[in-house]
């Protein structure tokens, strides 16, 4: 019979202390010893190449239930990821757990310290919407060790349920909505740059346009922050380009809200002079001067389906894992209108 890999064999391996391993393992930060990214690194590579797997029935006997778990949300200042928290909060009331949520400012070293904070409290699951899901290898595996209910959007952790944010065919509906209204130099505004969220937007946004033989020109694509003030920037960067764009595309409706102030700025009339379009629909969307063109993620039923997942794998842990896709659609109103002359 094999005998089974402990948490010593593992310190030998790595060169540490069991305690060491214990803390690495559970994303503790190690007391008055911080443990070191090297440190963490070379634990984590031992438990690889030995195979260590934490002792399932230990891990139960540690934890019951606290009927509360947390969730991971990139930024509080985004109408979008607060439909998710009310999604997610309100399966979340129906099961009578509690909600813990931290918030990253869309910031890479906030995000690993808000994760690994996470980690460390006793909660029954975890939800993480993770803007800089490559950046956090060492905090994710860790977490993978540990086991427990997980569910990542994005499905960024392998071995774990996943919701994913399908804007694949809605940004392809958005594009083709502007190309054939006659549009040929179509801005696009990124917001935050090097990260997970937003990729597939600008993927789509660059293959439209190569698909309709068009340059996907480097100047016509604007990374900036994520506030409105920020959209607003963008956008009047672009509007300074000449010629300028007679479309400007927001990476999320807050960024397609500065833009329609920039066009206000700058005495355009949208959509007669600049067509202006974004993503997520947000609840203002309907309501702004003209109404926002937006392509719908629906995100108050994404967070109502993740919080759905969590709950079966903290009443099933041996359920399959389980996918679930959530495609977006575009929405067409009154900022959008044919390319002027």
């Amino acid at each position: 019979m094999t005998r089974r890999v402990t948490q010593m064999d593992v310190a030998r391996r790595a060169g540490v202390s069991r305690a060491t391993v214990s803390n690495v393992i559970t994303n503790r930060s190690g007391g008055n010893v911080p443990i070191t990214e090297e440190t963490r690194r070379r634990v984590l590579e031992a438990v690889e190449e030995l195979g260590y797997q934490p002792h399932a029935a230990a891990r139960t006997l540690r934890s019951g239930l606290t009927h509360t778990i947390g969730l991971l949300v990139p930024d509080a200042g985004n109408p979008h990821f607060w439909g998710v928290v009310r999604g997610v909060e309100a399966v979340t009331r129906e099961h009578g757990y509690q909600l813990v949520l931290a918030f990253t400012a869309l910031e890479p070293e906030r995000e690993r310290e808000s994760l690994r904070a996470l980690a460390q409290q006793r909660m029954d699951g975890l939800i993480l919407l993770l803007t800089y899901p490559g950046r956090l290898a060492h905090e994710l595996a860790a977490l993978r060790l540990q086991g427990g209910a997980i569910v990542t959007f994005g499905g960024v952790l392998a071995g774990k349920d996943a919701v994913v944010q399908c804007y694949g065919q809605g940004s392809a509906q958005l594009m083709a909505h502007l190309l054939g209204l006659g549009h040929r130099r179509i801005g696009f505004i990124h917001g935050v740059a090097r990260r997970a969220l937003g990729a597939e937007r600008l993927l789509v946004y660059r293959r439209a346009l190569r698909s309709a033989g068009l340059p996907a020109e480097d100047d016509l694509v604007v990374h900036c922050g994520p506030t409105l003030e920020d959209g607003l920037a963008g956008a009047l960067r672009l509007l300074d380009l000449t010629p300028r764009p007679t479309a400007i595309v927001g990476v999320n409706d807050l960024m397609a809200m500065g833009a329609l102030q920039a066009a206000a700025q700058r005495g355009l009339s949208v959509p007669r002079d600049l067509s202006v379009a974004g993503f997520d629909d947000i609840d203002l969307a309907p309501y702004l001067v003209p109404p926002l063109t937006t392509v719908r993620a629906g995100s108050e039923e994404i967070g109502r389906q993740a919080a759905r997942l969590l709950f079966q794998r903290i009443q099933d842990p041996g359920l399959p894992i389980q996918r679930i896709d959530m495609p977006a659609h575009l929405v067409i109103r009154g900022s959008t209108g044919p390319c002027p002359p």
